[in-house]
């Protein structure tokens, strides 16, 4: 992987995180945004880094992969310095990290919500929103927000997280901004949370979260890939598809992402540990193999 965070940009970055915090806010007004979400080929390519303030940090067999700040920055300055990446999905630690390292210009800066329902937790269903809320993203000059709303019908934590979404929804339309919703329906299996696939699930969700908020006139899907026309056929907003859980085999990802892609209400991807952590170590090709992918496919 090539070495774009040198020792000497690292130990600048700590300095100026030790030394400097107004130049996180300075950071943020100088950054040049780009005018439009979707590129000129109509379509939208993430890459997420929001895991590690879930504290979802494990990737295969490491449970520690994303706990590695210096290695996760340098994978994503790889990634973004792929003009076919649109842009980024962070939390404020991470996006403020990847300002102050000048490489966030002309990108798509989508800011990560809730991030309370810490992964294993026993209330991890009830999702608080702990990072960025709609006032400060336009404080920020973000370009949206990102929010994740898992739907358990046996655990009542999923009603104060659908009405914070609706809420988060609501304010972001206010303000003209993308909300990006991610609704994921899971159920309870000995007392592991298990996403469910199937396509009435799927569906279910996919309206529920598209009804949210007294507007949907800013909103756009975050969803697994699927091959069931049920799921898409279910929404009119614009939907990216999620990288979800690396599976080990990217070729196979890559398959089904283009499968999904082709539909017309799919604009395009955000996919984190699959791209960021690929089974080879190669992030560059990993990238490139999801751009052309997704070029494929629109």
């Amino acid at each position: 992987m090539t070495a774009l965070l040198t020792d000497e940009r690292w130990s600048e970055l700590l300095r100026v995180r030790a030394t400097d915090p107004g130049a996180v806010r300075r950071a943020y007004a100088s950054r040049r945004r780009r005018k439009n979400l979707l590129s000129d080929k109509g379509t939208l390519f993430l890459v997420a880094a929001d895991h590690p303030a879930r504290g979802a940090l494990g990737v295969g067999g490491d449970p520690l992969a994303m706990a590695d700040r210096r290695s996760l920055l340098e994978r994503l300055l790889v990634a973004l310095a792929n003009p076919a990446v649109d842009g980024l999905l962070g939390t404020p630690d991470v996006v403020e990290e990847l300002l102050l390292l000048d490489a966030l210009h002309e990108k798509v800066v989508i800011g990560s919500m809730n991030r309370g329902g810490l992964a294993g937790a026993d209330w991890e269903i009830d999702d608080r929103f702990t990072g960025y809320h709609a006032a400060s993203l336009v404080d920020s000059r973000l370009d949206g927000g990102k929010m994740l709303l898992r739907l358990v019908d046996s655990d009542a934590g999923t009603v104060p997280t659908l009405q914070a979404c609706a809420d988060a929804v609501t304010e972001l339309a206010a303000y003209g901004l993308m909300a990006m919703v991610e609704p994921l329906p899971y159920t309870r299996e000995d007392g592991r949370l298990v996403l469910q696939k199937d396509a009435t699930s799927l569906a279910r969700a996919v309206t529920v979260a598209s009804g949210i908020g007294v507007s949907s006139a800013h909103t756009w899907l975050k969803l697994p890939s699927t091959e069931d026309a049920a799921v898409l056929g279910a929404t009119t907003l614009p939907v990216v598809i999620l990288g979800g859980v690396p599976t080990g085999d990217p070729a196979a990802d890559l398959v089904s992402w283009g499968r999904t892609l082709r539909h017309e209400v799919v604009r395009g991807l955000v996919v984190g540990r699959s791209l960021l952590y690929p089974p080879d170590g190669d992030v560059g090709a990993a990238v490139e193999a999801a751009a052309k992918t997704l070029e494929a496919a629109k």
